[in-house]
């Protein structure tokens, strides 16, 4: 019997082995959550934990960030651990799924994963004038070619049922001059994320992408350091403000929770309006 049935049998009878309190949406879950040590991807993080996941974090160079959002999410009665990995180097994401492995199946017994949020991403948006060959070869190893080499490794442990959740941003449908390699590389990751609501469908594997519009993070600090150009940002958006990390981390957890289970194969933008 696949241990997955074995471990949705046993959380059934006796109740999860993870988490205790079943009222929680993803009680006895697992997630993966890359870049998970600040910004979106923490945010992502502790509100997966905070509805009952066990949640697995990567981080790069962060070590304290991920030090710190492990603490805050096991302060708060959740339950997570930090993974160190360089995304920009292929390579290391073989070695990342073996310590996960190593890690879940201490903790459960188990290596299931039952959630994968491909997250991680890298500091400025990549204009035509000022790109290089490293900076475009940067953007898209980790906005690219790392998402899809996760999923790959993440496949044999995924459970049946499970969830694929990429985030990716209003500039892929709405490219700016400022961000054209980001904007490539975020509508790669659409496209993705349709291949594989087909190729995962059948196991009942939902995949979405999150899309967010300005939200507080480092990655744009410069520019909200601009009144001028804050102000025109919110002018441009429906509910007048710029977005928080919990305001994507909650559409993040609606896709992961069962009431998302109908839901595959889109592009949710969560942009409080941004140019409509």
């Amino acid at each position: 019997m696949p241990s997955n049935l074995i471990r949705k049998i046993t959380e059934f009878a006796f109740g999860s082995t993870k988490d205790n309190h079943m009222s929680l949406p993803l009680s006895g879950q697992t997630a993966l959550v890359t870049g998970g040590s600040k910004g979106i991807g923490r945010a992502i993080a502790e509100r997966l934990a905070a509805d009952g996941a066990t949640v697995a974090l990567t981080y790069n160079s962060s070590k304290a960030g991920a030090d710190e959002a492990v603490a805050a999410i096991e302060q708060a009665g959740g339950h997570a651990f930090a993974l160190k990995v360089e995304l920009l180097d292929a390579s290391t994401i073989a070695p990342l799924f073996e310590q996960l492995d190593a890690e879940l199946t201490k903790r459960y017994g188990s290596k299931t994963i039952d959630i994968v949020v491909n997250n991680a991403g890298g500091s400025g948006f990549g204009g035509l004038e000022t790109a290089t060959l490293e900076s475009f070869d940067a953007m898209f190893g980790v906005f690219v070619r790392a998402p899809f080499f996760i999923v790959q490794a993440a496949l044999s442990r995924l459970a049946d049922g499970g969830r694929v959740i990429n985030v990716s941003s209003a500039f892929a449908t709405r490219p700016s001059p400022m961000a054209s390699m980001y904007s490539m590389a975020k509508g790669s990751i659409n496209t993705f994320t349709h291949s594989l609501a087909m190729e995962l469908g059948p196991r009942g594997i939902t995949a979405n992408a999150v899309a967010p519009g300005w939200t507080r993070t480092d990655m744009n600090a410069a520019v909200r350091e601009s009144a001028e150009m804050v102000s025109v940002i919110e002018a441009d958006t429906a509910l007048k403000r710029f977005g928080e990390p919990s305001d994507i981390a909650a559409v993040v957890a609606f896709l992961a929770s069962e009431e998302g289970r109908w839901v595959t194969g889109q592009v949710i933008e969560a942009s409080g309006g941004y140019k409509l």
